[in-house]
This record gives structure tokens, C-alpha cells and sequence, in this order.
């Protein structure tokens, strides 16, 4: 009888779930549009940016995040990689070190603003999941680290990838910090799956430390005020149309809303599925709104 020592490149590609890295590369896309830069001279730098924001930082986090969740997962989720070994050994470490590695490379080549963005980003993903701070065991802290990662860090790199590698004006950096709490509320949606496994294994995602209730309502109020204030800010900047249009996706997300707090545990992925593609339709309007200012 014969060891697979090496995983299939099927069962890697799983591992890093490629399905995730929209938001990231959305983001970094938004960044792109809202640091002002024609972008068709700037082509290569958005491809090679958008490469560096999903299959490489995002997917280094989803490595990193099974390999330390593999006893949680035996739980809720024993088909995945890791627990079914599809990918054998440490292999599932090993992955996770190379493709930071692989982005770290890539961020370098990209201008300073840039490599700074991802070394946060890619020590916040390492800190979400792994020893000694796993950040993920208080759903507060894990989905902070997540969310500025997923969204803002991403949006900051999208920026400064185009400007040369130079920090981004202000109000970019509102925009990316705006909806990076935003996206706290998008990662507690993700919690719900998992409220058995997390419990017996001492995660304390918002779900199990207030509820699937309370999680519910926290969810929601923390996706919907970053959005309030950023309508108040493209109306000062004189952006009455992304304002209006950002207000209207916004009251769409409250209906929606309204119906998941009736049933929260059935509804989280319904809401996650037409809630959040409304709520980061908003983050294009408004980097196209700063896109112009002066």
C-alpha cells in the first residue's frame, strides 16, 4: 500500500479556495479606480496587483486558516483538504509559507506603499489563525484583522500600486478604513456556519459569545453606519450622484436586513449571497467619486 507524500494540484487549489478572492481583488480593483490613474497605461501594474491581492495574499490566508482550523474542520467540514488528507503531512503549512514568500516578492516589485500593505496584511492573516495571538478565538479581534485585510489593505494597495508605490491622498484612505469596518460585519456573516465547531473547540466567534441574535444585529449595524458616513462624505465632496447611489444600495441592504434578524441562522447565507454584492457595489461608487476630485 503506497503514502501519498504530495498533494494533487486539485486538492491544493481547493485549499486555497479561490472563490474567496473576490473580495480582495475587488477592493485592490477599487483602489486602482479611486487613486485617479488612466488605467489602460497602468494595465500590467492593475493585472500583476489584482494577481497579488487574491490568488496570492488572500490565498496564503485560506492556507494558513485550514491548516490551523484542521481540528475544527474534522468537525464541521471533514471533507475539506486538510482533515480528509487530500493534503497529506504539513503540506498545508508548507503552502502557506510559500505563497508568503511568493507575495512578498511580488509586493516588492510593486513600490514601498505597496510591500508595506501586504506585510500587514500577510501578518494579520498568520495572526488570525495561528499561535500564540490566533486573533480568530474572539470573533471582535479575528474579523477586524480579517476584514482590514480583506477590504482596506487591499483597497490601499489598489492605490498605491497605481501611484508608484506613493501613499494615497485622504480621502482614499477614509474610503479604505470606511468600509474596512464595514467588512467586520461581512465576516461575522461567515460565523454562523460554524457556531457548533467553533463552540467545542473555544472559538468565540460573535455568534457564540452573543448569540446568533445579537451577532445578527451587530452584523448588521456595523455593515450599515460605515455606508451612512460615507453618503455624508460624498455629499461634501460634492458627489451628490455616488452619494445617491450609495444611499439607495444601502436601503436595499436594509430591507434585506430586516428580514435575516427575523432568522439569522437560516438567512446568514442568503444575506451573504445578495446582501454583501450590494454593500461592495457601493465601495465602486465611491472610489469612482474620489477618482475626480481635485
Amino acid at each position: 500500500m503506497t503514502t501519498t507524500t504530495y498533494p494533487a494540484p486539485s486538492a491544493v487549489l481547493e485549499l486555497l479556495k479561490p472563490i474567496t478572492w473576490f473580495p480582495p481583488m475587488w477592493a485592490f480593483g477599487c483602489g486602482v479606480v479611486s487613486s485617479g490613474v488612466p488605467i489602460l497605461p497602468q494595465w500590467p501594474i492593475a493585472v500583476l496587483g489584482i494577481v497579488l491581492a487574491g490568488p496570492l495574499v488572500c490565498a496564503m490566508s485560506q492556507a494558513i486558516n485550514d491548516w490551523h482550523d484542521r481540528e475544527v474542520d474534522a468537525i464541521n467540514e471533514p471533507q475539506r483538504p486538510i482533515p480528509s488528507g487530500r493534503i497529506p503531512g504539513r503540506w498545508g503549512l508548507y503552502i502557506a509559507g510559500i505563497w508568503t514568500l511568493l507575495s512578498l516578492a511580488v509586493a516588492s516589485a510593486l513600490g514601498t506603499w505597496v510591500l508595506v500593505a501586504t506585510a500587514i496584511g500577510l501578518f494579520l492573516a498568520w495572526a488570525y489563525s495561528a499561535p500564540p495571538l490566533r486573533l480568530k478565538r474572539n470573533g471582535w479581534w479575528g474579523n477586524t484583522a480579517c476584514a482590514f485585510s480583506y477590504e482596506g489593505l487591499a483597497w490601499v494597495t489598489g492605490a498605491a500600486a497605481m501611484l508608484g508605490g506613493a501613499l494615497p491622498r485622504t480621502e482614499v484612505l477614509l474610503l479604505a478604513v470606511l468600509y474596512s469596518i464595514g467588512a467586520h460585519g461581512i465576516m461575522t456573516l461567515n460565523d454562523f456556519k460554524a457556531i457548533k465547531g467553533d463552540a467545542q473547540m473555544g472559538i468565540r466567534s460573535l455568534p457564540v459569545i452573543h448569540g446568533a441574535n445579537g451577532a445578527a444585529w451587530a452584523a448588521s449595524v456595523i455593515m450599515a453606519l460605515p455606508q451612512a458616513v460615507v453618503i455624508g462624505l460624498l455629499l461634501h465632496w460634492d458627489r451628490p450622484t455616488q452619494a445617491a447611489i450609495v444611499g439607495g444600495l444601502l436601503a436595499v441592504q436594509l430591507a434585506m436586513m430586516a428580514r435575516f434578524l427575523k432568522a439569522p441562522i437560516e438567512r446568514a447565507l442568503w444575506y451573504s449571497g445578495f446582501g454583501v454584492p450590494l454593500y461592495v457595489s457601493g465601495m465602486m461608487a465611491a472610489a469612482v467619486a474620489v477618482r475626480s476630485l481635485p
